[in-house]
């Protein structure tokens, strides 16, 4: 009992602590961007001009939250969106010349903040930790597979190539 209760709180302190980290090395370099909306730039940025379904699909977020962040997004100028030509009823989301222009930068940002948070520990114990995480994930979600998720992306395609 002890223990799953210590699962529990110990996973969301860390979850919050991981958002707030990288939420302030953003800020410290200027860059107005909340994780989240990291993840789908990152996205975006390795895949191309996709749907909102799509990017839905690959971050594992619901479609509301992802027009949230695409909102958030379009206001900062990194991506547009534009109608499909070929399903008008779907919006395409492209990123941005300036996010382009920005993408090493953050992108070195995300990296330093992320190897703070795991810095002292090995590549071993990274990998039984992401291991337990996708046991935990599929406990939760049957379905759902993280390990060959990381595998599918990034998908090493043309930048601007549609899935």
């Amino acid at each position: 009992m002890i223990l799953s209760k210590q699962i529990v709180l110990f996973t969301n302190i860390v979850h919050i602590g991981i958002k707030q980290t990288m939420t302030d090395d953003f800020k410290k370099e200027r860059f107005n961007l909340t994780p989240e909306q990291f993840l789908v730039m990152d996205t975006l940025w390795d895949e191309g001009v996709l749907t909102q379904q799509q990017i839905a699909n690959i971050t594992m977020r619901d479609k509301n939250s992802i027009v949230k962040l695409i909102d958030g997004l379009e206001n900062r100028k990194l991506v547009k969106r534009v109608s499909n030509p070929k399903d008008r009823r779907q919006n395409l989301i492209k990123v941005t010349p300036y996010s382009l222009k920005i993408r090493q930068k953050v992108n070195e940002c995300a990296f330093k903040s992320v190897e703070s948070i795991i810095k002292g520990i090995s590549e071993e114990e990274l990998e039984t930790f992401i291991g337990i995480l996708a046991k935990l994930e599929k406990n939760m979600y049957p379905k759902s597979d993280l390990l060959s998720l990381a595998k599918k992306y990034p998908s090493n395609k043309k930048d601007g190539e549609a899935i």
